[in-house]
This record gives C-alpha cells, structure tokens and sequence, in this order.
C-alpha cells in the first residue's frame, strides 16, 4: 500500500514538472517573439532615421515657431495608421489565418511601427534613447516576473487599468487641440503607470491562454503570438511614455 502510494506521489511530481516544464517553453517563445519583434522595430528605426532616401521617404522638414521639424509624408501616415489596422485584423482575424499567416503579419506590424518610430532618434539623443530602454526593461521585467509569479487574480486590476487606458487616449487626442503642457505630462505619468501595471496583467493572462489551449499545437502557436503582441505593446509604450521624461531632445 506504501509503495502504490509512493507510486502515485511520483506520478503526480512527473506530471506537475512536464507541465510547469511546457509553461516554461511556452513562455520562452512568447519573450524570444517578443525579443525579435523589439529588435526588428528598433532595426528599421535605426535604418530609416540614419538612411537620408529612407526618410525622405517617411518624412519632410518644416519650419515651425520653434525651428525646423519633421513631418510624416503620405507615406509616412500610412506607416502610422498601418500598425494599428494590423493590430485588429490580427487580433479579430487570427482564428482564422494560418500560424506562418499570422507570424508574417505580426513581424510586419514590428517593421512598420519602426519605421513610424524613426523620427526617435531624430529628436532624441541616441544615449538617452538607450538609457530609457534598459529602465523600460528593467520595469518591464520585473513586472512581467510578478505576473507570471503572483497567486493573486489581477483581472479586476486589468480591468480597471483598460479603463484608465481609454482616459488617457481620450485626454491625449484632446490634448491635440489644447496643447496643454499639464495634460501632457499627466497623461505621461499615467502612460507609464498603466502599461507598467499592464504588464503583470498580459502576462498572467498568456499563462491562463496556455492552460485553455493545453500547451501543443497550432492554437499555442497563435496563443504564443498574441501574448508577445500584447507584451510588445506594453514594452513599447512604456519606453516611449519613459522617453518623454529621460529623453535628452537634439
């Protein structure tokens, strides 16, 4: 009786350590999607803002009040308003689409917002550019680590935090015609705490995807896109938020 009981307790350890040991991988290709999408995005950035054809071709100089600007051209509109577009045709469409469908949509999305990005490095000091994103990191990770750790339920933090997300995108498009030098940094402010707060959010909600598809096949591998879409969404905003306070203007 001892022996069937030990035999079972060891069944069970098994059993627990192949799935923790799925999670894990699951895990891993969600952060190297992620990983990969960063270094893409901040690749064509680099390219376009020191590639004088490429930007060109992006942007236009303008004389302002302040000196000269950047402006988008079409095209450079059109590299702004594509990501977003992608953004909801994968989100509502990747059901449907192949897995090798939705990686090539989701690295175009990467490539398309580095080239909406470029204009960065244009205004910003490339040492305070790097600077904002190893603190970005930093946060990132260790926020990323609490959601992937924490018994807690955080859907009723998520919750709150969308709302707080649709604040600030409705005080930073009114903001467009006020140009308050107030709103603007609060919605800064908020930017950072929300996505920050996001973060350990996304994260635990890719780990609850991955015990709803069960770890295998080709809905984890769409699971696996989706959460570092997500996750890139949160790094990426809280750099550019970050970027508005440690950013050192040319």
């Amino acid at each position: 009786m001892a022996d069937f009981d030990n035999r079972l307790a060891r069944g069970a350890t098994t059993a627990t350590a192949t799935y923790d040991a799925g999670l894990r991988a699951h895990m891993l290709r969600v952060y190297n999607y992620m990983t990969g999408a960063l270094a893409l995005t901040g690749a064509v950035a680099y390219a376009v803002a020191n590639t004088p054809a490429l930007l060109n071709l992006f942007y236009h100089e303008v004389m302002t009040s302040q000196g000269i600007a950047l402006s988008p051209t079409i095209l450079g509109w059109v590299v702004f308003i594509a990501p977003l577009a992608l953004v909801f045709f994968l989100s509502f469409r990747i059901q449907q689409m192949s897995q090798g469908a939705a990686q090539l949509t989701f690295w175009a999305y990467a490539a398309m917002v580095g080239a909406s990005l470029a204009s960065i490095f244009m205004l910003y000091t490339g040492a305070s550019i790097a600077l904002t994103f190893f603190v970005t990191a930093a946060t990132f990770g260790a926020m990323s680590l609490y959601g992937y750790t924490t018994a807690r339920d955080l859907t009723g933090m998520g919750n709150f935090l969308f709302m707080g997300l649709i604040g600030i995108i409705i005080a930073s498009l009114a903001n467009m015609f006020f140009q308050s030098a107030a709103v603007n940094f609060a919605v800064s402010v908020l930017g950072v705490l929300i996505f920050t707060g996001l973060t350990a959010w996304d994260t635990q909600k890719i780990k609850q995807m991955y015990y709803a598809v069960g770890g295998e096949g080709v809905m984890a591998g769409k699971a696996a896109i989706m959460g570092a879409l997500a996750l890139y969404l949160d790094f990426l905003n809280i750099f550019l938020f970050l970027l508005r306070f440690m950013g050192n203007r040319r």
